[in-house]
């Protein structure tokens, strides 16, 4: 394993994670993808994502360095942006990515991964250490529910006491959204209007333009199906130019991974 000192990875702070747990975040980083796709400074990036048009040979060799890092194969999804949750420990390796946005498992060294370029990756696990669980969270997902359908797929499967940690996502000062955005979390019940007014700062100057906070979102979501231990929500994508790809910064651009299993 490479030190944890090493820059091209991101560990969670995460106070509370069972010791039984395992959880790796990538950077930029550390691979051996040109520009666009490339580190920020003129060296290999680690771009994991195989559609956004880097070379299928250079993001095959990005996850070979990843894998060195990894007691197993990654299970890759095919993320749309919706809600659906699946067992991670059912999917076929062999086969293609299954479509879905987050999966979990009890199974140990099965690993649930997402990727994203500003999207919001979250991780769960549940207290005892023998459920966990990772989730792509864009603000679709979150205003149709992936987090409610993440920790419900969870319990059902036996999860006790949940907890997450929210890893790097566009920051609340950056994302520019519209009204049509903020009206699809109002039109949610549960949460109170108020509070997801909160989480939207107008921009002055630009009617019907808002600031939106994917964490504040996210932390809201959870603490409506009752996961109040949170840590994480301290990244901005787009700001930190040398350490994450960026989509509303860049366009063309690489995805970082956010990978969590159980020992």
């Amino acid at each position: 394993m490479t030190d944890k000192t090493a820059t091209q990875w991101l560990f969670p702070d995460w106070p509370d994670l069972p010791e039984n747990v395992g959880v790796l975040c990538t950077t930029r980083r550390g691979g051996v993808s040109p520009a666009p796709y490339d580190d920020g400074q003129g060296k290999g990036g680690l771009n994991l994502g195989l559609h956004v048009g880097d070379a299928p040979k250079c993001v095959e060799r990005n996850r070979d360095i990843l894998r060195a890092e990894l007691p197993a194969e990654p299970v890759w999804l095919t993320q749309v942006h919706g809600t659906r949750v699946l067992d991670a420990g059912t999917v076929d390796m062999e086969g293609e990515p299954p479509v879905a946005d987050a999966s979990f498992t009890r199974e140990r060294g099965v690993i649930c991964t997402v990727l994203t370029a500003d999207c919001l990756p979250v991780l769960l696990c549940d207290a005892q250490g023998r459920t966990i669980g990772a989730v792509h969270a864009g603000w679709r997902g979150l205003a149709d529910g992936v987090l409610h359908e993440t920790v419900a797929a969870m319990r059902d499967a036996g999860a006790g006491e949940l907890m997450a940690w929210l890893g790097a996502a566009i920051g609340p000062n950056r994302f520019e959204v519209g009204a049509d955005v903020l009206e699809a979390f109002v039109r949610r019940p549960g949460v109170a209007a108020a509070d997801i007014q909160a989480a939207f700062t107008p921009i002055g100057g630009k009617p019907g333009k808002y600031f939106a906070d994917l964490y504040a979102l996210a932390r809201l979501a959870l603490a409506e199906v009752g996961v109040r231990r949170v840590w994480g929500g301290d990244f901005c994508t787009v700001s930190n130019s040398g350490r994450f790809y960026s989509y509303r910064r860049d366009g063309v651009t690489g995805r970082q991974a956010s990978l969590i299993w159980l020992k």
